[in-house]
């Protein structure tokens, strides 16, 4: 089965997260980077990291999954998930692989 390639969007809770998350929310997203190290490992994760937008700051990512099913669980599994809410879309991905 061809994998499926979705776009991410990390929405912070707050448009100034980036500058000033308290020393639990910082805890949260250090667990939130290393998860998203392994699926990066893994071949799972394409691409990700923090987008400095002047308007206010947002994790991005695009990932290479079997199903929709599979991206779900990504997302439910993701200790940020819950501080952050996800938003994601499918996507036409065009990578070396």
């Amino acid at each position: 089965m061809d994998k499926q390639q979705y776009f991410l969007k990390l929405n912070p809770p707050r448009p100034s997260f980036i500058m000033d998350m308290t020393e639990a929310e910082k805890d949260i997203m250090q667990k939130h980077v290393a998860y998203w190290m392994e699926l990066l490992e893994k071949g799972i994760a394409i691409v990700f990291g923090p987008v400095m937008d002047p308007a206010g700051g947002y994790g991005a990512g695009v990932v290479s999954v079997d199903d929709e099913a599979q991206l779900k669980q990504l997302i439910a599994d993701d200790p940020a998930n819950g501080l952050n809410q996800y938003e994601y879309h499918p996507m036409r991905a065009v990578f070396k692989q």
